[in-house]
């Protein structure tokens, strides 16, 4: 066998299909093309989480369409690169293990030396569900019998306190499709699956809304569904202020609702709702968070991030000014904008103090 120094290299030598998700922010489709200049060090890794690279490997032969699926963690250096010794140590396990082939079914001794990879990664199960969904679309298999349970309950006539059937794989199954457009006589009459949606979202209990938008934020949908998420979100902050005592289930609500857009916050109506909110005297911990951790593509503005940033400073706790300045700084899109930021003459002194605090 030739040399193989690369995992896209490996692939393609074992003459398999196969398709790359980054799936530690989000779940997020990599280009082959992308992923072989990451392997390659030529650019750094684009949505780094914690320091890894998160990668979902779905591969298959021709001749046998079901998936086989890596769920891979990798390290980055300090610049985002990927760590070639890891990659490397990866590659050896896999061709002791497996060779050129694949697709074999492993003896026990293969299968042992599998499963002693340091490399695996176990996402939440919700990310499993939406990445199960996606790929279930990408290899044009039929989608999980939950979903049409799930469309059944949008149509609100069983009640919407009635969702203990709806399976969260339905919703993933839905979100992936949602710019469908109804495809039989008896849904036309809502129109299409984004359609549908915005006419029940205000009856949707917590239940239901919050793997909801867990799943949405994978998807980029209509400038429709956009604002009726705004205009949600929006409903839900002004009962936050009305508010005499804090309730954790509407803070869970709107750091769902905001994170639901994740895909879509390069959209002019999002940066147009973030720089409201950042304008405000107050913004929680919990959406500086979620603005951070999902919605990260909209702070990469100077102006933007500086006022994110002194929003973060108010929160009066160093530890978790460090966390995010670390996580947005390794972000390649967002990192020399955080440097602007930390230069910039127009930074309070609180935010100075807090910026000397990390670094000593």
């Amino acid at each position: 066998m030739n040399t193989i120094d690369t995992i896209s290299q490996l692939l393609h030598s074992s003459n398999s299909q196969f398709r790359l998700y980054d799936i530690g922010r989000k779940i997020e489709k990599i280009s082959k093309e992308q992923f072989e200049k990451i392997e390659l060090n030529q650019i750094p890794y684009p949505s780094p989480s914690q320091g890894h690279a998160c990668i979902a490997i779905a591969f298959w032969q021709k001749q046998s369409p079901q998936p086989y699926l890596w769920l891979l963690k990798f390290p980055l250096d300090e610049r985002g690169l990927l760590n070639q010794g890891a990659r490397n140590h990866f590659l050896a396990i896999i061709i002791d293990a497996l060779g050129s082939d694949l697709a074999q079914d492993p003896n026990e001794q293969q299968e042992a030396l599998l499963k002693n990879n340091p490399y695996l990664y176990t996402p939440a199960q919700y990310k499993l569900a939406a990445l199960n969904s996606k790929l279930k679309l990408e290899v044009k298999q039929a989608p999980s019998e939950h979903l049409s349970t799930f469309l059944t309950y949008l149509f609100g006539e069983d009640g919407w306190d009635n969702w203990q059937a709806v399976g969260v794989q339905g919703i993933t199954d839905f979100a992936v499709r949602i710019k469908e457009e109804a495809n039989s006589k008896e849904s036309s009459s809502q129109g299409s699956n984004s359609q549908k949606l915005i006419n029940a979202l205000p009856h949707m209990p917590s239940e239901v809304l919050l793997p909801l938008c867990g799943a949405l934020e994978n998807e980029t949908f209509s400038v429709e569904l956009i604002d009726a998420l705004l205009d949600l979100l929006q409903k839900k902050l002004a009962l936050t202020k009305s508010s005499q005592e804090k309730n954790d289930t509407r803070v869970q609500i709107q750091q769902h609702l905001l994170r639901s857009l994740a895909s879509n916050c390069h959209h002019v109506h999002v940066e147009k709702f973030v720089n409201r909110l950042l304008a405000q005297k107050y913004v929680s911990p919990e959406l500086l968070i979620t603005l951070s951790g999902r919605c990260w593509l909209v702070l990469a503005d100077g102006e933007r991030l500086m006022a994110f940033f002194e929003h973060l400073v108010a929160c009066n706790d160093q530890a978790l000014f460090n966390s995010i300045f670390k996580d947005l700084v390794a972000i390649p899109t967002i990192r020399p904008i955080v440097f602007q930021c930390m230069r910039s003459p127009e930074r309070s002194v609180a935010l100075s103090q807090a910026i000397g605090h990390l670094f000593n």
